[in-house]
């Protein structure tokens, strides 16, 4: 099969991956960790993919193929894996696996897994012909999206839930998005469902003209504020600098979700943007359980996905492109048939 390898990590403007023929993978395991062979029709590009590749965060096997916003066809069941079929259509998620006995899965908090396994880090991911998947953590796509589609929602879309509930929206509320990509143009569309006033704050003319036909009720600059105080807002943007900037813009007693595995050192700052009960908090990884509620809200929001669609062999275009922000909502990468 054709797959897009990384082996040494650095900046994206200089081609990262490598285009190579590796042999179709075989499902491994039995009982509830059988896994089950995936026919790759699309794969998201996402920003994580990019700390990767670019080594803000380190590998963990070498070489790698990154991608974790698949969406495949089941091509072989292994031992033990049940639930599913050849020809059924899924969708892999960054959450490879967890262990499933720790206190954190006990919990319902799998998503903080010590032994979590992720797609696209820790086991090979979605930018080739084919992968592998745990037959327990792949989501069903509803019918109502094609393959392109569909990609982006496996992780921009189920992030950017998990970080509207971690932000605590509630319907009718004013909300804060900061930063305008692939996530948050799918999470701007729930928060309209939910009847929330939507402030955007992003440094793209063309991200604001986006956020504005998708019902942004203000879009602007970090230097400028929405003309009413934020009762919630999250951070897309990986840059710590934003932290105090939209705290400032924040009302006492709301609350700051911060969308980012990886991100630029918090700034000092004055204690009073935190004063008046203000919530800050970090949003990591999501749950089973956000992949299955996400994915069932978006169908019946019919969620708008912006796309802008690579072949395989041109991953590493994709990725430079979204570096400098020249992605229109989010980019697939398609492999070759």
């Amino acid at each position: 099969m054709q797959a897009l390898e990384l082996s040494h990590p650095g900046p994206v403007t200089e081609p990262r991956l490598d285009r190579v023929e590796r042999p179709t993978p075989e499902p491994v395991g039995s009982g509830p960790t059988g896994q089950i062979l995936l026919k790759v029709r699309a794969c998201g590009v996402c920003h994580t993919d990019l700390h990767i590749v670019e080594g803000d965060l380190p590998l963990h096997k070498r070489p790698l193929i990154p991608g974790h916003q698949v969406v495949a066809t089941v091509e072989a069941v292994g031992a033990g894996a049940s639930g599913l079929k050849v020809g059924d259509r899924v969708g892999v998620p960054w959450l490879f696996s967890t262990c499933g006995l720790c206190e954190y899965c006990r919990r319902g908090e799998e998503n903080l897994c010590d032994r979590a396994q992720f797609t696209g880090w820790d086991v090979d991911g979605g930018y080739a012909g084919y992968l592998l998947a745990r037959a327990d953590f792949v989501v069903p796509i509803p019918l109502v999206f094609d393959d392109v589609a569909a990609a982006p929602l496996l992780c921009a879309g189920i992030i950017g839930y998990r970080s509207l509930r971690l932000a605590e929206v509630h319907p009718g509320e004013r909300v804060g998005l900061v930063g305008f990509g692939a996530s948050a143009h799918l999470a701007i569309q729930l928060a309209r469902h939910w009847d929330c006033q939507v402030a955007v704050i992003t440094r793209s003319p063309a991200h604001r003209r986006l956020a504005e036909a998708l019902g942004a009720a203000w879009t602007g600059t970090t230097d400028q504020s929405p003309p009413w105080p934020l009762d919630r807002a999250v951070i897309f943007a990986p840059v710590g600098a934003l932290v105090p900037t939209v705290l400032a813009k924040l009302r006492k007693g709301g609350t700051l979700a911060i969308n980012a595995i990886h991100m630029s050192p918090l700034p000092e700052m004055d204690y009073n943007l935190l004063y008046g009960e203000r919530t800050v908090r970090s949003v990591a990884n999501a749950t089973r359980r956000d992949a299955a509620e996400f994915m069932r809200l978006a169908a019946e929001v019919r969620v708008s996905v912006e796309t802008e669609v690579f072949p395989l062999e041109r991953g590493n275009e994709a990725l430079l492109k979204l570096k400098r922000s020249e992605i229109r909502g989010a980019a697939v990468l398609m492999p070759n048939e």
